[in-house]
């Protein structure tokens, strides 16, 4: 069984705390780690913006990113929500299982 991290950023603590807490009550993921505070440089409509936003780490299986990312793009107030798939190399075998009994 294959593990990602799936890297999420959102405009507040608030929302991505809000996309966290589903994303594990409807077990698509087992864990969400919220890092607040981020600054983000990007090109938004052909102009350089600079915002803070918070980064979100929700821990999965491979196999429900898709429905992950499907959920995150209905909870998100982003036009173009930030979700990459991050793939887990080798891990603790406890937590591994764990984060498999945690998930559907």
């Amino acid at each position: 069984m294959e593990f990602v991290f799936a890297y999420i950023t959102a405009g507040s603590r608030d929302e991505a705390r809000r996309i966290g807490r589903a994303l594990v009550e409807e077990r698509l993921a087992a864990c969400a780690n919220i890092f607040d505070g981020m600054t983000s440089i990007y090109r938004w409509q052909d102009a350089i913006e600079e915002a803070t936003e918070t980064v979100l780490i929700a821990k999965t299986r491979a196999e429900l990113f898709d429905r992950l990312t499907a959920r995150v793009r209905e909870l998100h107030s982003y036009e173009v929500p930030c979700v990459v798939e991050l793939r887990v190399g080798r891990g603790n075998p406890a937590y591994l299982d764990w984060l498999r009994d945690e998930t559907v």
